[in-house]
């Protein structure tokens, strides 16, 4: 089992820049691929970001592309969602996510997720 507590959301303007973070609880962290999705209202939850166990390899959905970095520290069970010149669309309540199965090419399916956070609240405003 793992358990996820995200933190770091709030209420910005356009352009700032937050950093998201994620404690994990458990002593295999780094045997996990860990992942970022989002839901905005009325809207499915939808894929971020992912990074690989060692954080060698990530993968990003192409609209946060050159704003947003996914990175991992194992020695501290935390992964991380550096978000930058934000902008309203990214309003959503973001998810952490791990997910147990090896690295293939960065999978962005919420089923491939075993274990979520309760979420963290980001709203940008123009």
């Amino acid at each position: 089992q793992v358990q996820l507590v995200e933190s770091g959301g709030g209420l910005v303007q356009a352009g700032a820049s937050l950093r998201l973070s994620c404690a994990a609880s458990g002593r295999t962290f780094n045997n996990y691929v860990m992942g970022w999705f989002r839901q905005a209202p009325g809207k499915e939850r939808a894929f971020v970001a992912t990074i690989s166990g060692r954080g060698l390899r990530n993968n990003y959905v192409d609209s946060v592309k050159g704003r947003f970095t996914i990175s991992r520290d194992n020695a501290k069970n935390t992964v991380y969602l550096q978000m930058n010149n934000l902008k309203p669309e990214d309003t959503a309540v973001y998810y952490c996510a791990a997910s147990a199965r090896e690295w293939v090419g960065g999978t962005s399916r919420r089923d491939d997720f075993d274990y979520w956070g309760q979420g963290t609240q980001v709203s940008v405003f123009s």
